[in-house]
């Protein structure tokens, strides 16, 4: 293998290239992430006998 300058300046801008694609990446994963975390928090697995949104005097 030869380690010529032209090969190694090859392979940083390729690094580079890849680099910034996956800096746009990381804010679309991490704002998945949140929403998948917060859309967790609301299910049950078991329903709640009572309706929280009835209130009482309804009942």
């Amino acid at each position: 293998m030869s380690n010529s300058p032209e090969k190694r300046s090859e392979w940083r801008a390729i690094f580079y290239v890849q680099a910034r694609v996956a800096i746009l990446f990381v804010p679309v994963v991490a704002s998945l992430l949140i929403i998948a975390a917060l859309a967790g928090n609301e299910r049950k697995s078991v329903p709640n006998a009572l309706d929280p949104t009835v209130t009482g005097s309804v009942r």
